[in-house]
Parts: C-alpha cells; structure tokens; sequence
C-alpha cells in the first residue's frame, strides 16, 4: 500500500526530517482519536472481521530507493491506499496489519536504513490515523544496525503505537538466533514485543535454480533456516516473551520437524546444548504463532495443524501478491476448519496477541 495522492499531499518529501514535536503532536492527536480501536467502526464500514497479519504497505521513499537500485518488484509498483482498501471490503477485512516487502531499507549504509526505516514507520502511522480501523502496522527495523534497531522500536512502539516489529528472516550470513542480535531481542522481550518476520534470499542461496524463482523455494527454506537459528540458540527459550510470527505457514519447518527432534536429541547429550532447549523443540515450536499466507491449502497446513494448536494460526494473504479471495478460499476449502476454526483464524487468534483489535 503506497500513499494515497491525498495522503502524499499531506506528507513532506521525507517525513524523517519533521520538526519531532509537530509530528508527535498531530500523530498523539490522531491516535488519541482512535483509541479504543475500531473493531466496531471498521464493521460499520462494511469491512468485515477478519484481521490481515500480512498485508503490503510501499511508502514513496521506499518505493523511490528500490526501484533506483533495481529492486522493486513490478506486482506491488501500483499499490495505493485505495486499492488496498477496496482488496480489503471485497472479502470481509476489518484491518491489516501492514509491512514493507522485499527488499527492506539495508542498502550497506546505515544512515540511510535508518532514515527509510523512520519514513516508513511514519507513513504507516499516518495511513492508520487517516483510515481509523483499518490499518495497524509492524515497524520496521534498520537491522543488521542493531543500536539503529532499538532506538527505531522504542520510537515505533512508543510513540507511532505500532503493533509489533517486522524482521526479515536474515541479515547478510545472520539468523535471528546469531548473537550479534541479542540486544535488540532482550529490549523485545522486555517489551513483551510482537515481532513478524518475513522470509527474504539469504546470502547464500540465490538463483540456485533458474527455473525456480527464489521465493518459490528459499522463501519457504529460510523461515525454517531462522526458526531453527532462533530454537537451537536457546533464543527461544531466553526470550519467552517475544511473540513470534512466521510467515508463509511456517515455510519447509512443519515437514522437518522430525529432524528437527533429532538434532534436538544430539545436542541435550552435551551439557551445554540441553541447557539451550530445556523444555524441548516442540515446546518451543508449539509457542510460534504462523500466518497463512500463501499456504491455505490442506498440504501446508495438515502439517502446521497437527504440530500447532489452532490458536496459533493467523490470516495473513501477502497482498498484494495474491489475493484475500484466494485465502478465504483455501482455507474453507481444505477441510481441517470448522466454523469456529476459520473464525478464530480469521480474527479471534489475532484479536488475542493484539488486544487493540478485540
């Protein structure tokens, strides 16, 4: 979702360089405006209930730097507030949660992760303040710059009242259970934080197969690259308060689980890696939550059901990649869900870790 043409009159060229107290001031206005939030008028609109854990937002700066370094993906060069909007009211959305896609703001520089960072947290607030309901937002980090992280994630949850924080799957040849990022997972956990991660191509694994694009097969592959890093780090298990989101199902990891128990076994025979996982792998996948983004269908999720509860299942439907129809389809189609199931997915699971839906 991109800024609307009112909304870009609204805005300065880049909102990272507002007089803060102005900013803060008009934002706290809007937000107090909004408060007790909008479940009721975003029905009163006709959007429906469910929430959308996955849903796209292309902030001017963002769009202008990728398509510079050739790297904006022509399906969501056309996103707008308005279409995002309408894609919403046809099947019954009452709010999404919106997030940058691929590729990020980390271009090697620092300054500039941190000012794309900045701008897109703010023009996804304003989006939130201007259609009161409709849109939460997860923020977005300038990581692999983990000093940048925090002080982005203090002024994002803070101040702009975000939902969560939004991390790609890895940094460079970085996991999300490497050290270098336990700073910033210490503050999360701290903050009892939300965090939704998004795969992304690791340095590694680019263009293995040409006929196979790298999000058919390394997207999938590097969610369960991270959910492994964070798991066998012993992350998981330091930083209980974290509230993961894994994209995409879960991507290869519910197929894998076996191995995962397997290696689970090798490391508790030294002392030091039981100390990791005391409680055990499944203990610590059961606690993951999982959108269903590209994955509503009986194949993905006959795994993730039966290694989950259904409380830890959310919709999500990567718009504007594909379509909520697509979504709300394939999960009625798949025969796993009663009734009650597809509403809890629809919303009531996602009402519950973000209580300002519910």
């Amino acid at each position: 979702m991109i800024a609307s043409d009112a909304m870009q009159d609204r805005l300065p060229a880049c909102t990272c360089h507002l007089p803060r107290r102005g900013f803060l001031k008009g934002l706290a206005a809007a937000s107090l405006a909004s408060a007790p939030y909008f479940a009721a008028e975003a029905q009163a609109q006709g959007a429906g209930r469910r929430i959308d854990v996955h849903h796209h937002i292309l902030p001017p700066r963002f769009a202008e730097t990728a398509k510079a370094n050739n790297l904006l993906p022509p399906v969501v060069a056309s996103l707008t507030t308005q279409r995002s909007i309408e894609e919403m009211d046809r099947s019954g959305v009452a709010t999404s949660i919106l997030s940058i896609p691929s590729p990020g703001v980390w271009y090697g520089d620092v300054e500039l992760a941190r000012k794309l960072a900045r701008d897109c947290n703010e023009v996804a607030a304003r989006a939130a303040a201007d259609h009161k309901g409709r849109f939460g937002s997860f923020a977005t980090l300038p990581l692999p710059d983990v000093e940048g992280s925090i002080e982005e994630a203090a002024y994002a949850l803070d101040t702009l009242q975000a939902d969560g924080v939004h991390m790609w799957t890895s940094y460079g040849d970085k996991w999300l259970g490497h050290p270098s990022f336990t700073p910033l997972l210490e503050e999360l956990n701290r903050r009892k934080a939300v965090v939704y991660t998004h795969p992304t191509t690791a340095a590694c694994c680019g263009a293995l197969v040409p006929e196979a694009p790298v999000a058919m097969i390394e997207y999938g592959t590097d969610t369960t690259r991270t959910i492994a890093s964070l798991v066998f780090s012993g992350a998981t298990n330091r930083f209980p308060d974290i509230r993961w989101i894994f994209s995409h199902a879960g991507g290869t990891m519910p197929f894998l689980v076996e191995r995962f128990l397997f290696q689970a076994d090798v490391q508790s025979r030294n002392p030091e890696g039981a100390k990791k996982i005391p409680n055990g792998v499944l203990a610590e996948l059961k606690r993951l939550h999982f959108d269903t983004a590209q994955s509503s269908n009986p194949y993905a999720l006959s795994s993730l059901t039966r290694l989950v509860s259904m409380s830890q299942i959310l919709f999500g439907t990567d718009f504007p990649y594909r379509t909520t129809a697509e979504h709300v389809k394939g999960l009625a189609d798949c025969g796993l869900f009663t009734a009650t199931d597809l509403d809890a997915i629809g919303r009531g699971n996602a009402a519950r870790l973000l209580p300002r839906y519910s």
